[in-house]
């Protein structure tokens, strides 16, 4: 039986990636929500979906958030695996629907670098590092449906596509990244979106550590 917390991921997910990616879409073809349309979409979509599903499985919606909750002790190891098989799940089928609603459209919003792969690297690990440390900071453990948080991150991740969108896109969560490269066929610097957003949100755990001292050992869930 599907676990309540992993179908929360895929849906959640899935829904974070048709709408992000999906503004993106339809802006290609329209013109109509601008860049910070689509910056704002991402934010808020993540806002619904934590107070959604925050208090069934953290609504995590992305690997490098689950990595690093479980380096931090908030989250159990043996849950990571089937977290971010539902969470590539879910942004694959998002992405295989806007696929077959937009078919003419060449990217599905992959995340492809404007500058060069080091600049967007960089950018990608500063801000997935920043976003991580307002969610270790805002959230209360591997759960979470607090007022606080959903607001607090989903601004973050509006404010961080808003200024570095143009350059890097903003992506800060492998499974955003790996969907629309591999359904679309762009995969050129895929690696960048993989490998840096992982890497900026482990490089936050040993700062909120400094910040508010180790966490203890994470609860055991039922879900």
């Amino acid at each position: 039986m599907l676990r309540p917390s992993l179908l929360a991921e895929f849906i959640g997910t899935f829904a974070l990636v048709f709408a992000g990616t999906g503004a993106i879409v339809i802006n290609a073809a329209t013109g109509a929500i601008t860049h910070v349309g689509i910056a704002l979409t991402f934010g808020l979509i993540v806002l619904a979906m934590i107070y959604t599903f925050g208090d069934v499985s953290g609504a995590h919606l992305n690997p490098a958030v689950t990595i690093a909750f479980a380096t931090a002790r908030r989250f159990a190891w043996r849950m990571v695996p089937g977290y971010l098989i539902a969470q590539t799940a879910g942004a694959l089928a998002a992405s295989g629907l806007l696929r077959l609603l937009f078919p003419a459209d060449a990217k599905l919003g992959a995340t492809l670098p404007t500058g060069s792969a080091l600049q967007s690297f960089v950018l990608e690990c500063v801000l997935t590092a920043l976003l991580m440390l307002v969610v270790l900071n805002v959230s209360t453990g591997a759960k979470e449906k607090g007022i606080t948080a959903g607001i607090v991150v989903g601004s973050v991740i509006a404010l961080e596509a808003m200024f570095a969108g143009p350059i890097c896109g903003a992506s800060m969560n492998p499974a955003r990244s790996l969907a629309p490269a591999l359904i679309s066929g762009h995969r050129e610097h895929l690696w960048v979106y993989l490998v840096a957003p992982t890497l900026g949100a482990l490089l936050a755990v040993p700062v909120y550590r400094l910040l508010r001292g180790p966490s203890p050992e994470p609860a055991a869930t039922a879900h």
